[in-house]
């Protein structure tokens, strides 16, 4: 059985000196959370198994700064990164790779352009791509779109892009099966109507996510204590569990999640 993943993820604002980690809720009301590469060293002596990093303020003229920000990270952090924010080609992605990451995520750029997965599938291979989708629920009934029962009625997945700040009319179920198709090695799955609450993750959305492919998927978006994460890999097929607030602020350590993980039941490297 394959260990379940805790993965820490570092939202990082590079329009400051050296850039700064910051939490937000739905995707606004930012708020300071600390220094990536410090945060980061943390979360690798607390177990974390794997650690995101995603630049929320990409542009072309920061992506040196992120750069910099992966390069000093990697001196003393020694579990997987995953770099996204502003991958929008192989070029993007190999200044990643060339800086320290072992990952990255790709959202806006492989909905604009899909063949983009599958040329970082082949360059640098399947499990270096990681899909990042981040879906919000529609309520409204649309024509050919995956309609899933919810304690709320019936309703469908919208992909979003630009940090959820449009909409694109993808469905996020389809999309998530031809991203597998194309050469996707991991889903980052974000719950945009949970992201920050702390009410927990979207459990319809990240079982009809995960049971939909056979590749891993990472479920993000509304954790506030380590029940929701029990919940959220006891209930579905999910292979990991991101979370940012709960370990940014303090409340919980990594090996606190795993022990009380363990204590459930759940498998994952201690």
């Amino acid at each position: 059985m394959l260990a379940k993943r805790i993965i820490p993820c570092l939202d990082c604002d590079l329009g400051v000196p050296h850039g700064r980690v910051v939490k937000g809720v739905q995707f606004k009301q930012i708020r300071y959370a600390g220094i990536p590469w410090e945060l980061a060293e943390e979360y690798d002596r607390q177990g974390a198994d794997e650690l995101i990093f995603l630049d929320i303020t990409a542009s072309h003229e920061r992506r040196e700064t992120m750069a910099k920000v992966i390069e000093k990270t990697s001196e003393n952090v020694f579990m997987p990164l995953t770099v996204g924010g502003g991958i929008g080609s192989l070029s993007d992605a190999r200044t990643a790779f060339n800086s320290g990451a072992d990952k990255v995520s790709i959202n806006t750029a492989a909905l604009k352009n899909p063949d983009l997965i599958g040329e970082i599938a082949e360059y640098f291979g399947t499990q270096a791509c990681v899909l990042a989708i981040d879906a919000k629920r529609r309520y409204v009934r649309e024509p050919g779109k995956e309609m899933v029962d919810t304690p709320d009625g019936e309703c469908w997945f919208e992909c979003s892009f630009y940090g959820g700040r449009e909409f694109t009319g993808v469905d996020a179920i389809q999309w998530v099966i031809e991203a597998e198709e194309r050469g996707a090695g991991d889903i980052m799955l974000t719950s945009m109507d949970r992201d920050g609450t702390k009410d927990g993750f979207d459990i319809e959305l990240t079982r009809a996510i995960s049971d939909s492919v056979n590749i891993p998927v990472i479920a993000s978006g509304g954790c506030g204590n380590p029940d929701h994460i029990l919940e959220v890999l006891r209930n579905t097929n999910a292979s990991a569990a991101l979370a940012a607030s709960i370990f940014h602020f303090g409340e919980y350590t990594v090996g606190e999640v795993k022990e009380y993980l363990r204590k459930g039941g759940v498998h994952v490297r201690l």
